[in-house]
C-alpha cells in the first residue's frame, strides 16, 4: 500500500504542477494583475511588521508637532517623514496599522460572505423547489438595495463600530455568491460523474460539498478577490461616515473623517489616507482581473 500511495502521489504531482503553470502562464498575461499582486504582496508584507517599521506608535501624540508638513515641505521635520495630524500623531506610522485594519476587514469579510454565501447557494441550486425560490426572493431583494447604503441601515441598527461594520458588509455581499454558487450548482448537478456518484450511493450532503461543490470554485475565488477590495472600500466608506471605526482607531476611512476640517489647512492629512485607500483597491481589482483570466476557460480559449 506505501508502494502505491507513493506511485499515485508521483503521478499527480506532475498534473498539479502542470495546472500551477498554466494558471500562472495566463495570470502573467496580465501586467496589471502582475503589478496589483506585487503590491498586495508588499501591503502584507508591510502591514505584518508595521510594529517593527512604524517610527511612532500608532496613536502617539505630540504636542509640539501638530499639523507639522511632510519632510519634503517646508517646516516639515524628519521624525516625521509624512507629517502629523490635528492631534500630533504620525501620519507614516497610522497608514501603517492602518494597513492591518483594511487587510483585517477584507478577510473577516470575505470569510464571512463566501462561507454563508456558499452554503445557501449550494442548497439553493441543488434542492431547488420552494427553498430555491425563497432564497432567491430574498436574495433580490437585498440586491435591490444600494450595497452601502443597506450596510449604512444595518450598522445603524447594530450600533456604530468595526464589528458591525464588518457584519453588515458581508451581509451586503453575500447574495453576489449565493447567485454564482446556486448558478454553478445547478449547471453541474445533471454532469455524469454526479449521476455516477449518486448511483454509487452518496447521500445529499457529500453529493453537495464533496463532489459538485470543488467544481464550482473559479467564479467563487475571483468573486471572492473583487469582493476584498469591495470590502475595504465600504469599510473606510463607514468610518468616514462615523459608523464604522471609532477614533483613535488608525483605519484609513477614520482617518480622512477626522481629518475633514483640516483639506485647506494641512493637505497630506487627507491625501495620503485617500491614496492608501485608492492604490490598494485598484491592486486587489487588478489583481481579480488577472484571477479571471487565470480562471475563466472561456478567456484561456479566446
Amino acid at each position: 500500500m506505501t508502494d502505491a500511495s507513493a506511485t499515485q502521489a508521483k503521478m499527480q504531482d506532475p498534473s498539479r504542477s502542470a495546472r500551477l503553470a498554466e494558471f500562472w502562464y495566463y495570470f502573467s498575461e496580465n501586467r496589471g494583475a502582475v503589478i496589483g499582486l506585487v503590491f498586495f504582496i508588499l501591503l502584507v508584507i508591510l502591514a505584518l511588521a508595521a510594529p517593527l517599521i512604524a517610527p511612532h506608535a500608532a496613536n502617539a501624540q505630540y504636542r509640539d508637532a501638530i499639523l507639522v508638513p511632510p519632510y519634503w515641505q517646508e517646516g516639515g521635520r524628519a521624525a516625521y517623514l509624512l507629517g502629523t495630524d490635528a492631534v500630533g500623531r504620525d501620519m507614516l506610522s497610522r497608514l501603517l496599522f492602518g494597513a492591518r485594519y483594511s487587510l483585517f476587514i477584507g478577510v473577516v469579510v470575505t470569510l464571512l460572505a463566501l462561507t454563508s454565501g456558499i452554503l445557501i447557494g449550494t442548497v439553493a441550486g441543488y434542492f431547488r423547489g420552494w427553498a430555491d425560490t425563497a432564497i432567491t426572493r430574498v436574495m433580490d431583494i437585498i440586491l435591490a438595495f444600494p450595497s452601502l447604503l443597506l450596510a449604512l441601515v444595518l450598522v445603524a441598527v447594530l450600533g456604530p463600530g468595526l464589528t458591525n461594520a464588518m457584519i453588515a458588509i458581508a451581509l451586503v455581499q453575500q447574495p453576489h455568491y449565493v447567485r454564482l454558487t446556486r448558478a454553478a450548482v445547478m449547471a453541474e448537478k445533471n454532469r455524469d460523474y454526479v449521476t455516477a456518484a449518486r448511483v454509487a450511493g452518496a447521500g445529499n450532503l457529500r453529493l453537495m460539498f464533496r463532489t459538485i461543490l470543488p467544481n464550482c470554485t473559479a467564479p467563487l475565488i475571483v468573486q471572492a478577490a473583487l469582493s476584498f477590495s469591495t470590502a475595504i472600500l465600504d469599510a473606510a466608506a463607514l468610518g468616514f461616515l462615523g459608523m464604522g471605526a471609532q477614533p483613535p482607531t488608525p483605519e484609513w476611512g477614520t482617518m480622512l473623517a477626522e481629518a475633514r476640517e483640516f483639506i485647506l489647512r494641512a493637505w497630506w492629512v487627507v491625501t495620503f489616507p485617500g491614496l492608501a485607500i485608492l492604490i490598494t483597491v485598484l491592486a486587489i481589482n487588478l489583481m481579480g482581473d488577472g484571477l479571471r483570466d487565470a480562471l475563466d476557460p472561456k478567456l484561456k480559449r479566446s
